[in-house]
């Protein structure tokens, strides 16, 4: 979609512009993250607002919670050069970063530990198997046991 920097769009372009639901977007607007123009029923997001789901979405993807995301939109207004907000969002995406990695090291280990653990399964189920084809051929030859 071509659009003038000037223009407005509707929820059902916003929807498909940013693959969201019109729910999404009420809900971002009842947690003031956004602030459409409202005619009657119908909300015209502008370019601000464009720019604001973007961040929201990109911080979303990366783990930051609602309250963080307010936080550096609402710097992002009081800082014309954006400095401050720069400053936080590298700060805060440091923390994130880390915290991933941590969680991914955590993933790793645990990807590890269930790896052996069905190796060991997976011996232990043919070992069985193995053991079972044994018995079974010697019910066949020496006939039912006495209990």
């Amino acid at each position: 979609m071509t659009e003038r920097p000037d223009e407005t769009l509707t929820i059902r372009q916003m929807c498909e512009l940013f693959d969201v639901t019109p729910r999404t977007l009420r809900f971002y607007e009842t947690k003031e993250l956004l602030f459409p123009i409202r005619e009657g029923q119908r909300r015209l997001y502008t370019r601000r607002d464009r720019a604001r789901l973007k961040l929201i979405l990109r911080g979303k993807r990366f783990g930051f919670s609602l309250e963080e995301l307010r936080e550096l939109l609402d710097l992002y207004n009081a800082d014309g050069k954006n400095l401050l907000q720069m400053t936080r969002v590298y700060a805060l995406a440091q923390e994130r970063l880390a915290d991933m990695e941590r969680r991914r090291a955590e993933l790793d280990d645990a990807i590890t530990d269930l790896r052996s653990q069905l190796d060991w399964g997976a011996g232990r189920i043919a070992e069985l198997q193995a053991n079972k084809s044994v018995s079974d051929t010697d019910d066949l030859t020496t006939g039912p046991k006495p209990d």
